[in-house]
């Protein structure tokens, strides 16, 4: 049987110590490296003996966990993401997917879970966690009061106190088309004002406050 060749990329050492002592305890898992930085598990993941990437969201400096998912599932024969973090929130798991992560799990997740999920992924098959697939469910009921990738994307940067001004240099747009998204986005959440609308996201699960 070849094992499973597991690649962990978190900021936390005992977190991945952790982690390592659960998925090596497996017959079929080997844990290749352990990195601390988004950077690092893209350089790792091109080595081309890696299968799994268990990838943390948001490391402390750098570039950040859906960025490297990305890069890495653009790659040649690339591993399959597994995304493990604390955050359940719509945009975060949204992000995560569309940049082309095979699975999502939460970090409270029994260790039972991660390893079916390293297992489903190397499989080639998706590994959601439930409360994930339960918000993509919730999104696909109500399509016309979930926010669009890039409206949680404006909306996140208002609650961090971004002014439209630099939300749209941020993003590379106009003050126009900022100010069109937030007009869809009060529409979507029956909101007022830009602390009302960052209230019912943050309350609903939408969007976080960025910050460990």
């Amino acid at each position: 049987m070849t094992p499973i060749r597991l690649l962990l990329a978190d900021d936390h050492p005992v977190v991945r110590a952790g982690l390592r002592a659960v998925l090596e305890s497996e017959p079929d898992i080997v844990v290749v490296h352990d990195v601390a930085t988004a950077e690092a598990a893209i350089e790792r993941a091109q080595t081309g003996d890696v299968d799994v990437v268990l990838m943390d969201l948001q490391f402390g400096a750098g570039q950040g966990g859906i960025a490297a998912t990305g890069q890495i599932a653009g790659l040649a024969a690339a591993p399959r993401v597994v995304v493990l973090t604390t955050y359940d929130t719509e945009a975060d798991i949204i992000a995560a997917v569309e940049a082309g992560a095979a699975g999502y799990l939460l970090k409270d997740a029994p260790a039972g879970d991660l390893v079916a999920a390293v297992r489903a992924a190397a499989a080639g098959q998706s590994a959601l966690a439930p409360a994930v697939t339960g918000r993509l469910m919730d999104r696909m009921r109500a399509p016309a009061t979930s926010l669009s990738g890039r409206e949680s994307e404006v909306l996140t940067l208002v609650a961090d106190g971004l002014s439209n001004e630099q939300i749209a240099q941020r993003l590379f747009v106009s003050q126009a088309t900022i100010k069109s998204h937030l007009v869809h986005i009060f529409a979507k959440l029956d909101a007022d004002s830009r602390t009302a609308a960052v209230a019912t996201a943050v309350q609903r699960g939408l969007i976080r406050r960025t910050g460990r």
